[in-house]
């Protein structure tokens, strides 16, 4: 979507921090802003050319962003796309260029994401068929699960005003999300008013009580123990002191993550350096990969 540039710098710059705050390691990884890698966007024009319009139709994100029932099948119906931009639908193809320009095979992902990635590995598939070779590997998902238990499993955390939603920076309402810079008092103000429910007691239930076990499971998250251990812990808490225990976990968690944020704010050339030399070591992984693509469909 179009943006205030100067606003957007910013803002990736302020991403890149919050990475590197929460334990990105630049000496162990690659970090880097996608629009340095020219690669990205030429890899996305090839292999929009092979995806069937068909398959971009099926995706539920552009639905979702703007708000068509997802039930609608065709983007044929004007009254479903009006307001579509082409870079909305075709976005997924751009996502499996992220991800094939490297000939990558493992994807963290969230739970979200999976349909993305699906999709991904059939335009691999096609293109592979097409040039006759395996060239891209099928890449699969990673989902987290952690330390936790099967039952904790932390794929996706809703929002806090509506566990039917993943907790979102695109909501709204910004006390539907608990941001990493809150300040205790403001995450003291989000958890307070988070919606449970009427049901006494603390008990896990995504069926039943989404809006708690959602609670639970981001406790579970923070303090690096399973849904059981927080159950159990509060089998006899009121509401009131399952949330003031969760607020002070999350402050807790977050305490050295924001320290290294105010640290790494002051440093923004360093931040600056990183990504440079980020973007460096991912050209050099994508350019030869991207001419072979290209050899292979005779364009080189």
């Amino acid at each position: 979507m179009p943006q205030n540039p100067e606003k957007l710098r910013k803002e990736r710059q302020d991403m890149a921090i919050t990475l590197l705050a929460c334990g990105i390691d630049p000496k162990k990884c690659i970090l880097f802003e996608q629009s340095r890698v020219s690669g990205h966007s030429e890899l996305t024009w090839i292999l929009s050319c092979m995806t069937p319009v068909g398959w971009l139709a099926r995706m539920t994100q552009w639905k979702s962003k703007l708000g068509v029932n997802k039930g609608v099948k065709s983007i044929e119906d004007v009254s479903a796309t009006d307001g579509l931009q082409l870079g909305l639908l075709a976005y997924p193809v751009l996502m499996a260029a992220d991800v094939l320009l490297y000939r990558a095979t493992k994807i963290p992902v969230g739970e979200d994401q999976v349909q993305h990635l699906e999709l991904a590995r059939d335009i691999a598939q096609m293109f592979n068929k097409n040039v006759g070779q395996p060239f891209f590997p099928l890449p699969r998902p990673m989902i987290s699960m952690s330390h936790l238990t099967k039952r904790a499993k932390t794929k996706r955390i809703m929002s806090l005003r509506d566990p039917n939603n993943k907790m979102s920076k695109s909501d709204p309402s910004d006390q539907t999300r608990i941001h990493l810079v809150d300040k205790p008092e403001v995450i003291t103000s989000k958890i307070k008013r988070a919606i449970t429910d009427s049901i006494s007691g603390i008990t896990y239930n995504k069926i039943e009580r989404p809006a708690v076990s959602n609670l639970i499971e981001i406790y579970a998250a923070a303090k690096r123990v399973s849904i059981e251990d927080v159950v159990k812990e509060h089998s006899e808490s009121s509401m009131a002191t399952f949330k003031n225990a969760l607020t002070e976990t999350l402050v807790v968690s977050l305490e050295s993550i924001q320290e290294e944020i105010t640290r790494l704010d002051k440093e923004r050339v360093y931040v600056q350096s990183v990504l440079d030399e980020g973007a460096r070591k991912a050209n050099e992984i994508a350019r030869p990969n991207l001419r072979n693509v290209q050899t292979l469909m005779g364009l080189l």
